[in-house]
């Protein structure tokens, strides 16, 4: 299976990268996604002084992580007098580097960032209106290319992206952090964490459908444009889907923050595998391959693949028509099953098919 990926003149060994966030905030973490499997390596984004961040700011559940993180906390002095220059002796693979958030920190921080990134990737928290000055501010002052982050609650985010492009921006990078939202203690009776208002803000595998329409409609209306997907990645197959909505290379952070650090070298083991069972040649082809907007379900009544069935009863418990039932083996009622699809998407055997 091949997993390599090229773009804008880089060669990535696989799609799979770590997304820009508290993982990635020290020379320690970068070293360890140096060493890792993953195909290229993101910053933290850089400012010019370093953020003052309210403690603690970090919570997660089963599926998602809030968070009131800002930008490094770390000063730009401290990335390119020390952690850059560090990292770069022992460098195997591209970095992206991360920098925000106006023009004028960014006469500051490019022209002594530049030599170490491949990629510069700009986190927006404006409109259209302030994208402009943005985006030329910094393309002005580099070479390198350069990646607009999306906010997921930019409503016109295909303008959004036009006026990037229009203004020299070579990228995409969809999506960011999903909310407000709040994550409450009843043990305290506040919230966990939170600012302005206990505002905190989501990530991981909750917003994934999210992140992938956003990135299937971006490709849909830009063919060419690079695309870095980022926002629910938890799996191999996650990543493939990612490819497959027309993604080129793919960030995941919230799922390590869930499941731990491991996850990285896994997802990437794990991809040749995944390609086989679903005959993938290649991270390319797939990403070449159009992804159809019709869904192809048969729409007929379950089927029970009895040497599959386990007998876990999870249908049973789900069907919200209550139309199949245990009798030594799954039964279903076809006066009663609406036909919808819910058992076959959650038997954990695969034993059910038909109607998706």
């Amino acid at each position: 299976m091949k997993l390599e990926v090229k773009l804008l003149g880089q060669t990535f060994s696989n799609p799979l990268l770590p997304a820009s966030g508290p993982s990635v905030g020290s020379l320690h973490s970068l070293e360890f996604f140096n060493d890792s499997k993953v195909g290229g390596i993101v910053t933290k984004t850089i400012s010019i002084t370093g953020a003052k961040v309210k403690k603690p700011c970090i919570v997660a559940s089963n599926h998602l992580v809030y968070n009131t993180e800002l930008w490094s906390e770390l000063p730009l002095t401290e990335w390119y007098k020390y952690i850059l220059p560090e990292l770069k002796k022992t460098l195997k693979k591209p970095l992206i580097v991360c920098a925000g958030y106006t023009s004028e920190d960014f006469e500051q921080s490019i022209p002594v960032l530049e030599e170490y990134a491949d990629f510069f990737e700009v986190s927006t928290h404006y409109g259209k209106d302030a994208l402009k000055d943005l985006v030329t501010s910094i393309c002005r002052l580099t070479d390198k290319p350069v990646f607009i982050k999306l906010s997921p609650h930019e409503q016109d985010y295909l303008g959004f992206i036009e006026t990037a492009i229009s203004c020299g921006a070579k990228g995409v990078v969809a999506i960011n952090s999903v909310g407000p939202g709040i994550c409450v203690s009843l043990k305290n009776r506040a919230v966990t964490i939170g600012v302005n208002e206990g505002h905190s803000w989501i990530s991981g595998p909750a917003i994934k459908p999210i992140a992938l329409q956003r990135v299937m409609s971006i490709r849909r209306h830009y063919p060419d444009l690079p695309i870095i997907a980022c926002g629910g990645v938890s799996t191999a197959e996650d990543v493939l889907e990612f490819i497959l909505a027309g993604a080129d290379l793919v960030q995941m952070l919230s799922s390590a923050l869930i499941n731990g650090r491991q996850v990285y070298d896994q997802i990437v083991d794990e991809l040749p595998f995944v390609m086989n069972k679903y005959k993938i040649d290649s991270i390319e082809s797939l990403r070449k391959t159009p992804l159809e907007i019709i869904p192809k379900g048969k729409g007929g009544f379950p089927k029970i693949d009895q040497s599959k069935c386990v007998l876990c009863n999870k249908c049973v418990k789900i069907c919200p028509e209550m139309a199949m039932s245990l009798d030594k083996v799954i039964i279903t009622d076809p006066s009663r099953c609406i036909r919808c699809g819910l058992c076959e998407s959650r038997c954990p055997t695969e034993a059910i098919n038909g109607v998706l």
